[in-house]
Order: C-alpha cells, then structure tokens, then sequence
C-alpha cells in the first residue's frame, strides 16, 4: 500500500521514474499517478531533475572487456558471434536500465555547471496529467527569452474562478506564479517577467479562485503540465 506521508511519496515515485521498483508496486504507482494530479506533478518534477543530471554526464565509451565481464557477473554469457541474438535478449535490456539508472545515482554528485550557456528557444507542449490526454496549450520561449502561452483551444471556466499560469525550476524553491490567463487568450511575458529558462523546466495552468491562488502555491486543480524541450540554438 502506497504512504500517505507526502515525503515517502514522492521518494517512492522518484524510485518508479528510475525504473527500480518491483513490478506490482510499479502498477500501484502508474496507478496513481494515473489518477492523481499531485503525484503526476511529482512524476514530472523528478522526470526534469534526473533528465537534467543525464545531461550533465559526458560522453563516455565502455572498455572493450566491460560488457562481458557484466555478462559473466549476471552469468548471461558472452555472445560476440550473435549480434541478433544479443540484441533481441530480454536479459540485456534490463541490464542497460540497470547501468542507466547507476548512472542518474551517480550522478547526484556535484559536478561543475558551465559557465555561461548560450541563447536557446523552448517549446512546451501543455497537457491534462495523464498519458492519453490531448494538448490544451503550447509555451514557446524564443532566443530573447520572451514567452508566448497560446491555446488550442476554448476552455469553459465557471464565473467565480480563475486560470493560473506557474513554472518550477528547482522543487526545492516551490512554482512561481507567472499570471492568470484568459481561456481560449495568447498571452505574451517578457524574459524579465519570466527569468531564465532551461530544458526541462515545468509549466502549468490551475484552477484557481477568481483572482488567482490565495497562496503562493497553486491550491487548485492542474489543468494542464508539460516540460520545456529544447527547440534551437543560436
């Protein structure tokens, strides 16, 4: 049975998004994830920070002997003379998810940023949490930083309630509200108003109170969610 305490939960998603529970208590958490806006947010937050931490571990070829001798620990047996074989063996596929999730692991360790990272444009495409939902909104964030929040389409929101617009850079420092929007309304942020983006940030619209969260959270239901991706480099 899953814990309620909120920081076991999010541990125990954090272990599914890396792919290291059993297969019965992975089915209880896609579950809930499926059926909790919350615990979705969660899936998403730790998605963006172990993609951050793979994309900070460089480039790395293997030593000629280090896949065999992987082979012989989990007593698989090298096959060099039968490539297809190998490639279609269940057994290898689970050792590669192995090897990637050692790697995240490993990566926790503080490691240098660079110093400066040039001028990018982010897209990112806004959807309600779960994985058949169809996109409500687009983000697209060009060179200069600024923001343009466009609809696919017209939401119907009651009189006495408000659409906020958030991001979340680091789960450490909580969302940043970045506004309320119109349904069915583009809405245009300067790269003052929005700060520094990077791949993999959160954005999302709730459900708030008319005239947005009492809070400096959102209180209210996630609408849509989605994460940027990198789109070009100057």
């Amino acid at each position: 049975m899953i814990s309620t305490d909120p920081a076991e939960r999010r541990a125990l998603i954090g272990e599914y998004v890396l792919g290291l529970l059993e297969q019965e208590q992975a089915r209880e958490v896609a579950e809930l994830i499926e059926r909790d806006p919350q615990a979705a947010a969660m899936a998403l937050e730790w998605e963006q920070h172990f993609l951050e931490l793979s994309d900070r571990l460089p480039p790395s070829a293997p030593s000629p002997g280090l896949w065999s001798r992987i082979q012989q620990t989990l007593e698989l047996g090298p096959r060099p003379s039968v490539w297809g074989h190998w490639w279609s063996n269940l057994s290898t596929w689970r050792l590669t998810s192995a090897a990637l999730a050692l790697a995240l692991i490993i990566a926790l360790l503080p490691v240098p940023w660079p110093a400066e990272t040039p001028p990018a444009s982010y897209t990112a495409v806004l959807q309600p949490p779960g994985e058949a939902a169809a996109p409500g909104w687009v983000v697209h964030i060009d060179a200069s930083g600024t923001l343009l929040l466009e609809p696919l389409h017209e939401d119907q929101i009651a009189a006495n309630r408000s659409v906020q617009f958030w991001t979340l850079v680091d789960p450490k420092d909580g969302p940043r509200s970045l506004g309320l929007v119109e349904p069915g309304e583009p809405l245009t942020l300067s790269a003052e108003q929005i700060g520094a983006v990077q791949a993999g940030q959160l954005f999302e619209l709730t459900l708030e109170p008319s005239g947005g969260s009492p809070l400096s959270r959102p209180t209210g239901e996630v609408l849509y969610i989605g994460r940027a991706v990198t789109t070009a480099m100057n």
